[in-house]
């Protein structure tokens, strides 16, 4: 399951790129097989796992270290931009201009192209990076000279997107546009009061709250495990072999050979 994500990691771009992160995660599951080796965890299954893992790590090296080139670059126009604003220093922020971010993205672009060369991934970067500058890159700066202007709306789309999966969930309808302005409410309607609510909540038997806390629990096994494996990959892999021999060890407690009987 740790292999499958890492080979099928989604992108959400344009700073998260799931193909440099997919190639991360297989290099870390690589580390962590690699200290199999020699242990208790050793069979044929892993040793043959972890060649095809070697195998693959080993095609796509040059690849994934352009990609990691150009992800570095597009890290640097995004400094360069001092975006997102929330990881700068608001009193940086209001010493900007929209003169001395165009006079500093224009020197950074003429350093970027002298990099492209013979390098197929960093010149489509480039290519794409230098004609949205000069298509919206006016539009841009003055976000730099007008205090409050965001550069960009995802904070508003975020929350639009929010509130519309909060009404889908509690309406169990498509279309959210009869409950844009009472859909985050409906559970109210259910009582006359909050005192009336609580009493409804506890009407629920503990037992059977805990019942379906269980069943959610193991249906949110498989989510966590791929959170754990995005966040640390090695630690994940390191941990599913210590469950591993765990289970070796718990199934050869457990067995017990038949006895033969005496020969006659």
């Amino acid at each position: 399951m740790a292999v499958r994500d890492a080979v099928n990691r989604r992108s959400r771009k344009p700073f998260y790129w799931g193909g440099l992160k997919g190639y991360q995660q297989l290099a870390a599951i690589a580390v962590g097989l690699h200290q199999s080796v020699g242990s208790q965890t050793q069979n044929p299954y892993i040793q043959q796992l972890l060649s095809q893992v070697d195998r693959t790590l080993e095609s796509t090296a040059p690849l994934a270290a352009s990609l990691q080139n150009a992800h570095t670059w597009l890290l640097n126009i995004a400094a360069c931009l001092r975006y997102p604003p929330s990881s700068y220093p608001q009193h940086d922020l209001q010493t900007l201009n929209s003169q001395r971010i165009e006079k500093e993205m224009t020197a950074l672009l003429e350093q970027f192209r002298k990099q492209t060369p013979n390098n197929r991934v960093l010149t489509a970067l480039y290519d794409a990076v230098n004609a949205r500058w000069h298509v919206y890159g006016k539009d841009l700066l003055p976000c730099y000279d007008i205090p409050g202007l965001p550069p960009d709306n995802l904070h508003l789309e975020s929350l639009f997107n929010q509130l519309r999966r909060h009404q889908r969930r509690i309406s169990g309808q498509q279309s959210t546009k009869p409950l844009r302005d009472f859909g985050q409410f409906q559970v109210l309607f259910l009582a006359d009061s909050q005192t009336d609510l609580l009493e409804q909540m506890r009407r629920v038997p503990l037992a059977e709250y805990h019942k379906h806390r269980r069943r959610l629990a193991q249906a949110e096994a498989p989510r966590i495990f791929l959170h754990r494996l995005h966040r640390n990959p090695k630690q994940a892999v390191q941990l599913l072999l210590t469950r591993y021999i765990d289970r070796q060890a718990e199934i050869s407690s457990n067995f017990q050979f038949p006895v033969q009987p005496a020969p006659v």
